[in-house]
């Protein structure tokens, strides 16, 4: 591959650009031509520093966020204007190629799983994305995006072997094109895109690296008329395919996951040697001509069953250290930064990898309820808004560290980023997990000389777990920042007048000065030190709760702001003629403005200022800059009442209304139910079930610890892929003739991490094994006394067992995606293993799946699923009545219950809601569930391991305005049977909200089902 040509970045100097002129929508803009031999397009170019869009140099800044983890289109521009306000212009998208191609050979992006809308939504909010479709994305989800019929596919996976290369090849046209249609190139917000995904590391018996492979596949996106430029990400910084060399993307990137994934104590992570220091070395020595990327950086953590749960990942993963590792990373010189996640959602319909619960909250920015109360989304939005109001930071380059320059102790470290004129130091203790607070002084050159801060006496104090960039000759709209030692958040104006905000920690004291040209400043809301010094003006100030306001006439204003103020404030970009449009731009007017919990969108119409946002309480209104010229100002369509001109910026008051919201008491409905094991009695006809027939497997994996090649150890594969099956639960029934002398019953059985079974001899309960975070099991059984077997009388076997999702498929050569699920070997005393006869069952129509509005992973094989009686209007009025929290099940096996109620949630309010189980205490009891709501599967609840107790189900997939329908299957795993401790519908939020309302995703009924048995 090609890549630009310019001066070693080593030596840090700055390449030079050549450059071409292009129109379009007659305008005129300046593109950056990185001299490419097989350049495709020219609205997305790239040099050293970083990537072009239009010609003008951006900063990649970007939230990974998953459209099929919310599987309700209208909430996906709720979750890209959070992500707008946060500051980013970009959004980075995995495909699960198994939910567009459940069926082989057919595949559907239609209703919740269609692209379209979530393109438009991106557009609409004015957020670049970056597609990242695979066909492996990993992204823990079944099967690291695989569809299950790949497991029996002949070929190794993740090579370049015709028989998996053949098997991708349906997707890849089918996505590419999708892909391609929404490309920058055709007007819309596709910029970037990474085909594969960590591809690293591979074993030793498979061809690796094979650059054919990585080649090959993408020349398939290329094929499909993706020509935006290819980023790759490698799952360490070792540069395995790099620009240049064969399969090398047209720019490198790797992840990270510094505080790996233990949530279960995150203070345990603070230790040595976990903060990055090499990697601008690595990166210019690896790929020196394209700009700094890291497309996975950790914004989170995953859980598992039986974990600590994901708020403790929030907090290894919290505002502290985004802090210190993104700005960290900003010392680098990071371009394309890309936060994994940013919002996790959720692994509704059984998405998710084993081991892995239904919440993939990640411990995100964004919760999976959509809220953003953690402190972290607050901290992200001021590192965000800094950087990308920075231009100077664009084509700046990073220094090494030190704690010998700049600073006055070792305790301290510093990298300097050079640009042309401004120069940004990172500072942090050099032991990064310091708790002290370490006072010191600063020397640095300027334009009017080296300067000692502060220059007003004292000193300045960096507190443990915390990291800052000073600033020297910056840049505020044409008033240059002779330093400041406070960081800055973002900085508008209004007409001729600049606005700049900075922040600090309470107590903190800072310094910062301006040409004394501009005079002294008068101070609003407080005392602060202002002196003289040569050609500048210097003033310092402590850090209070109060803003102080200086005021330098009629030129600039300065908020000087404590760190938590400072998150109230929101800058939001006014749209610009097309093509611009609501992206980011340097060259676009603002509006800044302090509005309470969110604001979402500003626009100005002669001389009123229309607002769109949220309140969860009353909230002070301040426009500080983009001021429209009046006090017209109005909120999610309303004016705002008494908006006053007070030194410089409109003032006013955001009104809450707390709301009237009843919701049902799930207790008290009426619930009927039904048996959803059938199976177990002697009667059952199973012969419209799948027979275990296959005397042979095409199934290739490796055992994970001894790494030996799967082979059956059984007269016929039980492997539930090999018989289409893959999600859910699966039933086996096993016949056999007693001898009447039968004693024992061993199995052996794989479900995936947190997996459980269960096991009868026709309706006598034998055993199960009731879970842990271990992916199979191997358990031998005493046949009771009560079974009272018969010789040659014939019985049947009957073994449930959940299924928790495929194994990722990480490590190429391994085939780990095809470890096998269901029943692995078998014995039954006193009889050879061919004595039993297997048939087994999984979701009705296994890949030929019946719910094309669910997608193909939402159903099991409990027969209340095969029956689709999780849907909404079940034919439930001759069940019985009975409640899973008042009645439950008086013995081992699985009842179904439904029922209904309505929802009358008041307008213009934005009321996330979670389904909650109660956890008794003493001794969990062993029992399973599974949550359908309206047909939905959004909740797997394991009341023995957790650590998940609160499900949140999104506006959409829940009627707001109408009739609801609740399904529970309720698994016993013990003889005495289970009742749940207790469900209940709780609000988590009451959001005064200017969002649009989500339509519903569903307006199916429950019908028979032909063939359903």
């Amino acid at each position: 591959m090609v890549s630009f040509k310019c001066l070693s970045a080593a030596v840090l100097s700055l390449c030079s650009t050549n450059v071409l002129g292009l129109t379009l929508g007659g305008r005129s803009y300046t593109i950056a031509n990185p001299g490419r031999r097989e350049l495709l397009q020219d609205l997305v170019t790239w040099d050293a520093h970083s990537l072009f869009v239009r010609g003008e140099r951006i900063m990649f800044y970007s939230a990974e966020f998953h459209p099929w983890r919310l599987p309700v289109p209208g909430l996906w521009l709720d979750i890209f204007q959070k992500i707008k306000a946060l500051g980013y212009n970009g959004v980075s998208f995995y495909v699960n190629w198994a939910l567009l191609e459940g069926n082989p050979g057919h595949f559907s992006a239609e209703g919740v799983f269609a692209y379209e809308p979530f393109f438009e939504a991106a557009s609409k909010a004015g957020i670049y994305l970056f597609a990242r479709p695979g066909p492996y994305i990993n992204a823990e989800v079944s099967g690291g995006g695989y569809p299950r019929w790949l497991q029996r596919n002949t070929g190794t996976l993740r090579t370049n072997e015709s028989a998996y290369m053949e098997a991708t090849d349906n997707y890849v046209a089918h996505i590419g094109q999708l892909i391609a249609a929404a490309q920058i190139t055709k007007g819309g917000p596709v910029v970037l895109l990474q085909a594969e995904n960590e591809y690293t590391y591979g074993a030793p018996w498979v061809k690796f690296p094979d650059s054919s492979y990585i080649s090959a596949v993408n020349q398939q996106y290329r094929d499909a008329g993706v020509v935006v430029p290819l980023v790759n990400n490698e799952a360490s910084i070792i540069g395995l395919f790099t620009p240049g060399k064969p399969g090398g993307p047209d720019i490198y990137g790797h992840d990270a996951y510094p505080f790996g994934f233990d949530c279960a104590d995150p203070e345990s992570n603070w230790t040595p040697g976990r903060l990055p220091t090499d990697w601008r070395k690595l990166h210019l020595e690896q790929s020196p001509d394209t700009p700094y990327s890291i497309p996975e950086f950790q914004g989170g953590a995953i859980d598992s069953w039986g974990g600590p749960g994901l708020e403790g990942c929030a907090v290894l993963a919290n505002h502290e250290f985004e802090r210190l590792f993104y700005k960290n990373n900003f010392s680098f010189g990071v371009k394309l930064f890309n936060l994994y996640m940013t919002f996790g959602g959720t692994n509704w319909g059984n998405l998710g990898q084993p081991g892995g619960y239904t919440s993939y909250d990640y411990g995100a920015a964004i919760k999976e309820d959509r809220t953003i109360a953690r402190e972290k989304y607050a901290e992200a939005k001021l590192m965000a808004q800094f950087l990308t109001s920075s231009p100077a930071y664009l084509d700046a380059v990073p220094g090494d560290v030190t704690n010998t320059s700049y600073v006055s102790t070792s305790e301290l470290s510093v990298t300097p980023i050079v640009g042309n004129t401004t120069t940004f130091y990172v500072v942090r203790h050099s032991a990064y997990e310091s708790l002290e607070s370490t006072p010191y002084t600063f020397s640095v050159p300027t334009s009017v000389g080296t300067v000692k801060i502060p220059q007003l006496g004292g000193t300045l104090t960096l507190n443990g777990r915390d990291s800052k960039i000073l600033v020297t000759d910056y840049d505020v709209g044409g008033i240059n920042l002779i330093y400041s030692s406070a960081d800055i958040y973002t900085y508008g104006r209004t007409g001729s007048k600049r606005v700049l905000l900075v922040y600090g920690l309470e107590g903190e004291t800072h310094e910062l000065a301006f040409s004394s040209k501009l005079g002294k400043p008068t101070v609003e809301g407080g005392a602060a030190k202002i002196q003289t010094k040569g050609s500048t003006v210097v003033v310092q100030w402590q850090v209070t709760q109060s803003k102080k306001v200086l005021h330098y006439g009629s030129n600039l204003d300065v908020y000087l702001l404590w760190r938590n103020d400072a998150f109230k404030y929101w800058k939001l970009e006014l749209e610009a003629p097309a093509p611009i449009s609501n992206y980011a731009s340097a060259s676009k007017e603002s509006v800044i403005a302090k509005g309470g919990y969110l604001l979402r969108t500003a626009t100005k119409s002669g001389t009123s200022l229309y607002l769109t946002g949220d309140l969860n309480a009353t909230a002070e209104l301040e426009v500080v800059a983009g001021l429209p010229g009046s006090n017209n100002v109005y909120f999610n369509g309303k004016r705002v009442s008494e908006v006053k001109l007070t030194n410089g910026r409109l003032a006013g008051t955001l009104t809450y209304t707390r709301p009237e919201v009843k919701l049902p008491d799930l207790a008290a409905l009426e619930w009927r139910a039904v048996d959803s094991l059938p199976e177990i009695t002697p009667s059952y006809d199973d012969s419209a079930w799948t027979t275990a027939d296959h005397a042979t497997t095409n199934n290739t994996s490796y055992d994970e610890t001894y790494f030996i090649e799967f082979s059956l150890k059984t007269p016929t594969s039980l492997i539930a892929g090999d018989y289409g099956f893959g999600s859910g639960s699966l039933i086996y029934r096993g016949h056999f003739a007693s001898s009447g002398n039968e004693t024992s019953l061993y199995l052996s059985t794989t479900g995936g991490g947190g997996f459980g079974h269960s096991v009868w001899v026709n309706e006598i309960f034998v055993g199960s094994w009731t879970g842990s975070q271990a992916g199979s099991y191997n358990q031998t059984l005493t046949l009771p006394s009560s079974l009272k077997l018969t010789s040659g009388k014939t019985y049947v076997i009957t073994v449930l067992i959940d299924h928790m999702g495929q194994e990722t498929n990480w490590w190429p050569g391994h085939d780990y995606m095809k470890t096998p699920r269901g029943i692995i070997d078998y014995a039954l005393s006193g009889h050879e293993k061919s004595d039993i006869k297997w048939k087994l069952t999984g979701n009705l129509g296994g890949e030929q799946y019946r719910d094309l509005v669910r997608g193909p992973m939402n159903e099991g094989a409990m027969f209340a699923e095969r029956q689709g009686y999780h849907l909404p209007t079940p034919p439930s009025k001759d069940w019985t009545k009975a409640s899973p929290i008042k009645d439950g099940v008086n013995a081992a096996g699985v009842a179904f219950y439904s029922a209904s109620f309505d929802l009358d949630m008041p307008a213009g309010y934005d009321i996330p809601l979670s389904f909650v189980f109660a956890n008794g205490t003493g001794t969990p009891a062993n029992y399973r569930v599974q949550l359908f709501v309206n047909g939905w599967q959004f909740g797997k609840y394991i009341n023995n391991l957790g650590p998940q107790t609160s499900y949140p189900v999104p506006e959409g997939i829940l009627n707001y305005s109408g009739k609801n329908y609740l399904g529970l299957t309720l698994w016993a795993q013990d003889a005495a049977g289970a009742k749940l401790d207790g469900l209940s519908l709780v609000a988590n939020a009451l959001i005064q909200s200017g969002m649009q309302k989500p339509a519903l995703t569903w307006s199916d009924k429950w019908v028979k089902r032909a063939g359903a048995y």
